[in-house]
Protein backbone atom coordinates (compact mmCIF):
# COMPACT_ATOMS: atom_id res chain seq x y z
CA UNK A 1 0.00 0.00 0.00
CA UNK A 2 2.79 2.27 1.09
CA UNK A 3 4.72 1.40 -2.47
CA UNK A 4 0.88 2.32 -4.56
CA UNK A 5 0.80 5.80 -2.61
CA UNK A 6 4.46 6.57 -3.45
CA UNK A 7 3.66 5.59 -7.11
CA UNK A 8 0.94 7.92 -7.01
CA UNK A 9 2.87 10.66 -5.83
CA UNK A 10 4.98 10.23 -8.90
CA UNK A 11 7.94 8.00 -7.69
CA UNK A 12 9.90 5.79 -9.63
CA UNK A 13 9.75 2.44 -9.15
CA UNK A 14 13.73 1.80 -8.29
CA UNK A 15 13.59 4.99 -5.67
CA UNK A 16 10.00 3.12 -4.24
CA UNK A 17 12.29 -0.19 -3.89
CA UNK A 18 15.67 1.56 -2.41
CA UNK A 19 12.50 3.59 0.28
CA UNK A 20 10.93 0.31 1.41
CA UNK A 21 14.47 -1.78 0.91
CA UNK A 22 12.73 -4.35 -1.11
CA UNK A 23 13.27 -5.57 -4.76
CA UNK A 24 12.02 -3.85 -7.99
CA UNK A 25 10.52 -6.67 -9.00
CA UNK A 26 8.29 -6.80 -6.09
CA UNK A 27 7.77 -3.66 -6.48
CA UNK A 28 6.84 -4.14 -10.22
CA UNK A 29 4.54 -7.13 -8.92
CA UNK A 30 2.43 -4.65 -5.89
CA UNK A 31 1.85 -2.05 -8.81
CA UNK A 32 0.94 -4.38 -11.61
CA UNK A 33 -1.95 -5.68 -8.90
CA UNK A 34 -3.44 -2.74 -8.31
CA UNK A 35 -3.50 -1.86 -11.47
CA UNK A 36 -5.21 -5.21 -12.52
CA UNK A 37 -7.70 -5.54 -9.55
CA UNK A 38 -7.48 -2.14 -7.70
CA UNK A 39 -5.50 -1.62 -4.35
CA UNK A 40 -7.86 -4.17 -2.41
CA UNK A 41 -5.61 -6.83 -4.32
CA UNK A 42 -2.71 -5.78 -1.98
CA UNK A 43 -3.93 -6.71 1.18
CA UNK A 44 -3.12 -9.06 2.80
CA UNK A 45 -5.18 -12.81 2.24
CA UNK A 46 -4.69 -15.27 5.15
CA UNK A 47 -5.15 -18.62 4.34
CA UNK A 48 -8.28 -19.53 6.56
CA UNK A 49 -6.81 -23.03 8.00
CA UNK A 50 -8.88 -25.92 9.16
CA UNK A 51 -11.80 -24.98 11.02
CA UNK A 52 -11.02 -25.07 14.81
CA UNK A 53 -12.59 -28.32 16.46
CA UNK A 54 -13.84 -26.55 19.79
CA UNK A 55 -15.75 -23.76 19.30
CA UNK A 56 -15.21 -20.22 21.30
CA UNK A 57 -17.66 -21.52 24.10
CA UNK A 58 -15.70 -24.64 24.62
CA UNK A 59 -12.72 -23.31 24.76
CA UNK A 60 -14.19 -20.88 27.10
CA UNK A 61 -15.47 -23.63 29.32
CA UNK A 62 -12.33 -25.75 29.06
CA UNK A 63 -10.71 -24.01 32.39
CA UNK A 64 -14.04 -24.24 34.55
CA UNK A 65 -13.69 -28.18 34.20
CA UNK A 66 -9.83 -28.11 34.74
CA UNK A 67 -10.78 -25.92 37.96
CA UNK A 68 -12.56 -29.26 39.36
CA UNK A 69 -9.13 -30.73 39.82
CA UNK A 70 -7.19 -33.75 38.38
CA UNK A 71 -8.22 -36.15 40.74
CA UNK A 72 -12.52 -35.28 39.65
CA UNK A 73 -11.49 -37.04 36.51
CA UNK A 74 -10.43 -40.44 38.02
CA UNK A 75 -6.38 -39.27 38.25
CA UNK A 76 -4.09 -39.77 41.09
CA UNK A 77 -2.52 -36.46 42.58
CA UNK A 78 -3.88 -33.13 41.47
CA UNK A 79 -1.36 -32.30 38.86
CA UNK A 80 -2.47 -31.56 35.30
CA UNK A 81 -0.27 -32.35 32.30
CA UNK A 82 -1.36 -32.03 28.25
CA UNK A 83 -2.03 -35.64 28.18
CA UNK A 84 -4.37 -35.59 31.04
CA UNK A 85 -6.02 -31.98 29.78
CA UNK A 86 -6.14 -34.09 26.36
CA UNK A 87 -8.28 -37.07 28.04
CA UNK A 88 -10.67 -34.26 29.18
CA UNK A 89 -11.41 -32.84 25.99
CA UNK A 90 -12.28 -36.03 24.55
CA UNK A 91 -14.36 -36.76 27.51
CA UNK A 92 -16.21 -34.00 27.44
CA UNK A 93 -16.78 -33.09 23.72
CA UNK A 94 -14.78 -35.68 21.82
CA UNK A 95 -12.52 -33.91 20.46
CA UNK A 96 -9.24 -35.79 19.99
CA UNK A 97 -6.21 -33.38 20.39
CA UNK A 98 -2.03 -34.31 20.75
CA UNK A 99 -0.23 -32.72 23.82
CA UNK A 100 1.25 -30.23 21.36
CA UNK A 101 -2.46 -28.98 20.28
CA UNK A 102 -3.37 -29.30 24.25
CA UNK A 103 -0.27 -27.17 25.31
CA UNK A 104 -0.87 -24.32 22.38
CA UNK A 105 -5.15 -23.97 23.46
CA UNK A 106 -4.30 -23.63 27.47
CA UNK A 107 -1.65 -20.71 26.48
CA UNK A 108 -5.14 -19.56 24.68
CA UNK A 109 -7.09 -19.65 27.79
CA UNK A 110 -4.25 -18.00 30.63
CA UNK A 111 -2.88 -21.45 31.50
CA UNK A 112 0.68 -21.95 31.97
CA UNK A 113 2.98 -24.34 32.99
CA UNK A 114 3.76 -23.72 36.88
CA UNK A 115 5.77 -25.00 39.38
CA UNK A 116 2.87 -26.19 42.42
CA UNK A 117 4.06 -25.31 45.82
CA UNK A 118 3.82 -28.39 48.55
CA UNK A 119 1.53 -28.32 51.30
CA UNK A 120 0.85 -30.98 54.12
CA UNK A 121 -2.85 -32.25 54.43
CA UNK A 122 -2.05 -31.96 57.66
CA UNK A 123 -1.95 -28.73 57.39
CA UNK A 124 -5.62 -26.62 59.13
CA UNK A 125 -6.45 -23.99 56.43
CA UNK A 126 -8.91 -22.14 58.88
CA UNK A 127 -6.86 -22.07 61.65
CA UNK A 128 -3.62 -20.56 59.18
CA UNK A 129 -5.97 -17.94 57.92
CA UNK A 130 -7.41 -17.35 61.33
CA UNK A 131 -3.18 -16.95 62.18
CA UNK A 132 -2.32 -14.48 59.26
CA UNK A 133 -5.39 -12.26 59.82
CA UNK A 134 -6.35 -11.82 63.37
CA UNK A 135 -3.60 -13.44 65.61
CA UNK A 136 -0.51 -11.58 63.64
CA UNK A 137 -1.60 -8.30 63.71
CA UNK A 138 -2.53 -8.68 67.77
CA UNK A 139 1.10 -10.21 67.79
CA UNK A 140 2.71 -7.49 66.09
CA UNK A 141 0.79 -4.78 68.01
CA UNK A 142 1.77 -6.11 71.47
CA UNK A 143 5.00 -6.23 70.51
CA UNK A 144 5.05 -2.38 69.52
CA UNK A 145 2.97 -1.82 72.47
CA UNK A 146 5.53 -3.49 74.83
CA UNK A 147 8.43 -2.11 73.23
CA UNK A 148 9.26 -6.13 72.21
CA UNK A 149 11.69 -6.78 69.30
CA UNK A 150 9.71 -9.12 67.16
CA UNK A 151 11.73 -12.16 65.69
CA UNK A 152 10.79 -15.01 63.46
CA UNK A 153 13.32 -18.11 63.99
CA UNK A 154 13.52 -20.97 62.02
CA UNK A 155 16.71 -23.72 60.79
CA UNK A 156 18.39 -24.51 57.41
CA UNK A 157 21.01 -26.47 55.91
CA UNK A 158 23.23 -25.18 53.40
CA UNK A 159 25.45 -28.20 51.62
CA UNK A 160 28.77 -28.41 49.62
CA UNK A 161 26.83 -29.77 46.40
CA UNK A 162 26.52 -27.05 44.30
CA UNK A 163 22.93 -25.88 43.06
CA UNK A 164 21.48 -27.45 39.56
CA UNK A 165 21.98 -24.11 37.14
CA UNK A 166 21.94 -23.73 33.45
CA UNK A 167 24.98 -23.02 31.53
CA UNK A 168 25.09 -22.69 27.64
CA UNK A 169 26.53 -25.42 25.71
CA UNK A 170 27.06 -26.69 22.04
CA UNK A 171 23.39 -28.00 21.08
CA UNK A 172 22.67 -31.72 21.85
CA UNK A 173 25.66 -32.15 24.08
CA UNK A 174 24.92 -32.18 27.86
CA UNK A 175 27.81 -30.39 30.17
CA UNK A 176 29.02 -32.56 33.00
CA UNK A 177 29.82 -30.69 36.24
CA UNK A 178 32.36 -32.29 37.94
CA UNK A 179 31.47 -32.28 41.63
CA UNK A 180 32.46 -33.88 45.03
CA UNK A 181 29.43 -36.10 46.37
CA UNK A 182 29.77 -35.35 49.95
CA UNK A 183 26.57 -34.59 52.52
CA UNK A 184 29.48 -32.11 54.23
CA UNK A 185 26.97 -28.78 55.50
CA UNK A 186 26.41 -26.83 57.77
CA UNK A 187 23.54 -25.88 59.91
CA UNK A 188 21.78 -22.25 60.42
CA UNK A 189 19.69 -20.88 62.89
CA UNK A 190 18.49 -17.27 61.67
CA UNK A 191 16.26 -14.92 62.80
CA UNK A 192 14.39 -11.83 60.75
CA UNK A 193 12.67 -8.84 62.19
CA UNK A 194 9.89 -6.69 60.71
CA UNK A 195 12.81 -3.77 60.68
CA UNK A 196 15.03 -5.72 58.32
CA UNK A 197 17.49 -6.77 61.01
CA UNK A 198 19.03 -10.49 60.40
CA UNK A 199 20.74 -12.30 63.15
CA UNK A 200 22.78 -16.03 62.62
CA UNK A 201 23.97 -18.73 64.11
CA UNK A 202 26.01 -21.03 62.19
CA UNK A 203 27.10 -24.19 63.20
CA UNK A 204 29.15 -27.55 61.48
CA UNK A 205 26.73 -30.41 63.58
CA UNK A 206 22.79 -30.50 63.72
CA UNK A 207 21.30 -28.23 65.69
CA UNK A 208 19.82 -28.97 69.49
CA UNK A 209 17.97 -27.45 72.12
CA UNK A 210 21.77 -26.25 73.15
CA UNK A 211 22.13 -24.20 69.93
CA UNK A 212 18.72 -22.38 70.65
CA UNK A 213 19.42 -21.60 73.91
CA UNK A 214 22.57 -20.18 72.37
CA UNK A 215 20.96 -19.01 69.86
CA UNK A 216 18.28 -16.96 72.31
CA UNK A 217 20.83 -15.64 74.00
CA UNK A 218 22.51 -13.87 71.25
CA UNK A 219 19.30 -12.73 70.31
CA UNK A 220 19.34 -10.74 73.71
CA UNK A 221 22.70 -9.30 73.52
CA UNK A 222 22.19 -7.86 69.68
CA UNK A 223 18.72 -7.38 69.10
CA UNK A 224 17.10 -6.01 72.31
CA UNK A 225 16.64 -7.22 76.14
CA UNK A 226 13.19 -7.69 75.14
CA UNK A 227 11.79 -10.31 73.10
CA UNK A 228 8.98 -11.77 71.10
CA UNK A 229 10.17 -14.89 69.34
CA UNK A 230 7.96 -16.64 66.94
CA UNK A 231 8.63 -20.51 65.28
CA UNK A 232 7.29 -23.73 64.43
CA UNK A 233 7.21 -26.66 66.51
CA UNK A 234 10.62 -27.92 66.11
CA UNK A 235 11.99 -30.47 68.46
CA UNK A 236 14.35 -28.31 69.38
CA UNK A 237 12.60 -25.18 70.66
CA UNK A 238 10.28 -27.34 72.74
CA UNK A 239 13.64 -29.06 74.81
CA UNK A 240 12.83 -28.40 78.51
CA UNK A 241 15.58 -26.43 78.62
CA UNK A 242 14.79 -24.30 76.15
CA UNK A 243 11.41 -24.09 78.24
CA UNK A 244 13.41 -23.59 81.54
CA UNK A 245 15.65 -20.81 80.07
CA UNK A 246 12.59 -19.13 78.50
CA UNK A 247 10.79 -18.98 82.18
CA UNK A 248 14.27 -18.17 83.61
CA UNK A 249 14.43 -14.69 81.43
CA UNK A 250 10.84 -13.05 83.78
CA UNK A 251 9.17 -12.93 80.55
CA UNK A 252 12.10 -11.03 78.67
CA UNK A 253 12.01 -13.74 76.09
CA UNK A 254 8.08 -14.19 74.98
CA UNK A 255 7.67 -17.58 72.35
CA UNK A 256 4.85 -18.11 70.00
CA UNK A 257 4.22 -20.81 68.22
CA UNK A 258 3.00 -20.86 64.26
CA UNK A 259 0.11 -23.47 63.62
CA UNK A 260 1.48 -26.64 62.76
CA UNK A 261 2.36 -27.46 58.82
CA UNK A 262 2.55 -23.85 57.87
CA UNK A 263 5.70 -23.17 56.69
CA UNK A 264 4.82 -20.60 54.05
CA UNK A 265 3.58 -18.22 57.55
CA UNK A 266 7.30 -18.06 58.28
CA UNK A 267 9.57 -15.32 56.13
CA UNK A 268 12.17 -17.53 56.44
CA UNK A 269 10.31 -20.39 54.61
CA UNK A 270 8.59 -17.67 52.66
CA UNK A 271 11.51 -16.26 50.54
CA UNK A 272 14.63 -15.83 52.92
CA UNK A 273 16.24 -19.15 52.69
CA UNK A 274 15.69 -19.50 49.00
CA UNK A 275 16.79 -15.84 48.53
CA UNK A 276 20.02 -17.02 50.58
CA UNK A 277 20.72 -20.06 48.64
CA UNK A 278 19.49 -19.25 44.92
CA UNK A 279 20.61 -16.00 44.61
CA UNK A 280 22.95 -14.73 46.83
CA UNK A 281 25.21 -17.58 46.57
CA UNK A 282 23.96 -18.90 42.94
CA UNK A 283 26.67 -20.23 41.40
CA UNK A 284 28.96 -20.93 44.46
CA UNK A 285 30.75 -24.36 44.37
CA UNK A 286 33.20 -24.68 47.31
CA UNK A 287 35.79 -27.16 48.00
CA UNK A 288 35.37 -27.26 52.10
CA UNK A 289 32.86 -26.02 55.49
CA UNK A 290 35.34 -23.46 55.84
CA UNK A 291 34.89 -22.36 52.27
CA UNK A 292 31.02 -22.41 52.43
CA UNK A 293 31.16 -20.69 55.87
CA UNK A 294 33.27 -17.84 54.46
CA UNK A 295 30.59 -17.64 51.16
CA UNK A 296 27.43 -17.56 53.45
CA UNK A 297 29.43 -15.26 55.76
CA UNK A 298 29.59 -12.80 53.09
CA UNK A 299 26.04 -13.97 51.62
CA UNK A 300 24.33 -12.90 54.82
CA UNK A 301 26.34 -9.70 55.00
CA UNK A 302 25.03 -8.75 51.40
CA UNK A 303 21.76 -9.62 52.33
CA UNK A 304 21.80 -7.39 55.34
CA UNK A 305 22.59 -4.55 53.58
CA UNK A 306 18.83 -4.79 51.99
CA UNK A 307 16.49 -4.26 54.71
CA UNK A 308 13.47 -3.52 52.49
CA UNK A 309 13.65 -7.37 50.90
CA UNK A 310 13.66 -8.22 54.00
CA UNK A 311 10.84 -6.77 54.47
CA UNK A 312 9.61 -8.00 50.83
CA UNK A 313 9.69 -11.78 52.85
CA UNK A 314 7.05 -10.51 55.31
CA UNK A 315 5.23 -9.90 52.75
CA UNK A 316 5.73 -12.92 50.56
CA UNK A 317 4.32 -14.85 53.59
CA UNK A 318 1.38 -12.63 53.46
CA UNK A 319 2.15 -10.79 56.73
CA UNK A 320 1.40 -7.11 56.71
CA UNK A 321 3.32 -4.93 58.65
Amino acid sequence: MRALQLKQQGWKQRAIAAALDVTEGAVGQWLAAADREGPAALRAHPRPGAPARLTAAQRHQLPAFLAHGAEAYGFRGEVWTCARVAQVIAEEYGVTYSTSQVSRLLRQVGWAAQIPLRRALQRDEAAITHWRSSVWPTLYATARGEGRRLVFVDESGFYLLPGVVKTYSPRGQTPILQEWQTRDHLSVMGGLTPAGKLYVLVRETALNGAHTIEFLQHLLQQAGERLLVIWDGSPIHRRAAVTDFVAATRSAIRVEALPGYAPDLNPWDAEGWQHLKHVELRNRTCMGREELHLELHLAIGRLRQKPELIAGFFRAAGLAL
